[in-house]
This record gives structure tokens, C-alpha cells and sequence, in this order.
């Protein structure tokens, strides 16, 4: 079954990205940096950008726990939590700046978040945003 779950190029994803690009802001795709692959990454500008589904990522909001094999979905979704947190740290430690962005945020204004991408990256321009 999880061999037929998307990693790449899901819903939110691809709405994102659309309203990045439709800003003129470019990046690269799952572009390794160390032992990760954010969904996005602004190179020269050291940022990268995660969309995380809300069940595969533990959103404290949206997040439901299986009823079937709950001690397995319990400890495969806390390491995925825990997997977000050291990713985050070892980022940051090499001097990169991390937007995680949640599937539900994505979905409610997918303009709100390339506008915090754009706030991150320091070109504020709202008008265009």
C-alpha cells in the first residue's frame, strides 16, 4: 500500500508551485542538501521549503491515528516527526533558513503561502504577491 503513496508532485505540491513560478521566482526540485530533499529549494538564497502532508507528518490539527495496526502507524508517524525535526536543525546548522508548510495551509490560500516564500526570500513584494 505505500508503495502507492505519492512523494513528489502531490496536490498541494503542484499548486504551490504554480503560484511560485507565477510570481518569477524559480527553484529546484527534491534538490539533495545533506541527508534531506525539501520539496523546494532556493538555492542562492539558502531556503528550503517542505510541504508536509498533514496525516504522513503528525499536523496537530488534521492529523487521525489508524485504527488498524495502531502501535505501527504510532511509531512510524512519530519518527517521520522526529525525522522533520532533525532535518529542520541540521539545516539550519548549515546556515540554511526551513519553511515547512502544511497540506492544509497549502489548500486554504495557496497565494498566502508563495507570499511567505517570497517574504523569505526577502523580496516583499506584495502588490505581485
Amino acid at each position: 500500500m505505500m508503495s502507492r503513496i505519492k512523494g513528489r508532485d502531490t496536490g498541494p505540491e503542484l499548486s504551490l508551485r504554480r503560484k511560485v513560478w507565477a510570481l518569477g521566482l524559480r527553484y529546484r526540485l527534491q534538490y539533495r542538501i545533506g541527508p534531506t530533499r525539501p520539496d523546494m529549494v532556493f538555492v542562492v538564497a539558502k531556503l528550503a521549503v517542505f510541504v508536509d502532508g498533514c496525516f504522513w507528518h503528525g499536523c496537530p490539527l488534521h492529523s487521525t491515528m489508524p485504527k488498524n495496526n495502531r502501535d505501527f502507524w504510532e511509531q512510524k508517524l512519530q519518527r517521520n516527526r522526529e525525522r522533520d525535526v532533525e532535518n529542520t536543525q541540521w539545516l539550519e546548522a548549515e546556515g540554511w533558513r526551513v519553511l515547512r508548510l502544511w497540506e492544509h495551509e497549502i489548500e486554504a490560500s495557496p497565494a498566502d503561502c508563495a507570499r511567505r516564500i517570497v517574504v523569505m526570500l526577502g523580496k516583499v513584494e506584495e502588490s505581485k504577491a
